[in-house]
């Protein structure tokens, strides 16, 4: 019984809300007769997600599944094994850390030109950008994680005398998991926008960063906020899906256990 008031806190008074912010909106663009090419009313932006299917569903591979995801999987990988690195080894503290944050400082603006040179305009550069946006959360987190069991902990394990694999794998990665679920929500956002921003700069005749500066030139602005309504929608789904994984990786964290 307790936990249906915060099943519906959860989900149906956002859901709510939603719905009366799209009702708002709706009514204010009929009432004060808004012109559609500044901002049209979400009718016309379902109208024009309808007509326009085929079209958001290739634009949608072109740029989550291949740019986004695929960036995300590689800049996540490789932050977490440079975070792995970086705890062992004192000097790629020393070299790399310092490294690492001059890179996550670089403007999105001033990478993607680089990168769509690099690799082409096709997805590829894409993920080139995403991975070099969320190698730096992974990293950090990763590190904020390991280094969050107290030294009694620690002391314990070398009583036992555990090996240093040991008292990773036993201690200090599961303490570390909620540091690095943290470190993939913040990067599952910053890989949809820097796949979308990256391809303003370069792309192939598909995408929907390609398809809302294409659409912004013609005027057809509810075909730009039914992009950014798809992608809207990708970017709560994917965090929720990083949010169900963490509850199924970090069950035993009391953070978890509230409602329970």
């Amino acid at each position: 019984m307790t936990g249906q008031p915060s099943l519906f806190l959860r989900i149906g008074l956002p859901l709510g809300f939603g719905i009366a912010v799209l009702v708002l909106w709706e009514l204010f663009v009929v009432g004060f007769n808004i012109p559609r090419a500044i901002l049209p009313a979400p009718s016309e932006i379902w109208a024009a997600i309808q007509r326009s299917t085929a079209i958001l569903w290739v634009d949608w591979v072109q740029t989550v599944l291949k740019g986004a995801l695929t960036g995300l999987l590689i800049g996540a990988v490789a932050g977490f094994v440079a975070a792995l690195a970086i705890d062992r080894v004192d000097f790629l503290r020393r070299g790399l850390l310092p490294v690492a944050n001059f890179v996550a400082a670089l403007p999105i603006v001033g990478v993607a030109p680089i990168m769509v040179m690099w690799f082409g305009f096709d997805w590829q550069s894409k993920a080139a950008v995403v991975v070099v946006m969320v190698f730096f959360p992974i990293l950090v987190n990763t590190l904020a994680g390991l280094a969050a069991t107290d030294r009694m902990q620690r002391d314990l394990m070398r009583t036992y005398s555990a090996s240093h694999a040991q008292t990773l794998t036993k201690l200090r990665l599961p303490a570390a998991m909620p540091f690095v679920f943290n470190g993939l929500k913040i990067s599952a956002t910053l890989a949809l926008i820097g796949a979308i921003v990256a391809e303003y700069f370069g792309s192939p005749t598909k995408g929907m960063g390609f398809r809302i500066s294409t659409e912004v030139g013609r005027l057809g602005i509810d075909m730009v906020w039914a992009e950014i309504a798809v992608s809207a929608l990708t970017g709560t789904v994917l965090y929720g899906f990083v949010v169900l994984i963490e509850r199924w990786v970090t069950f035993w964290h009391p953070s978890q256990r509230r409602g329970r």
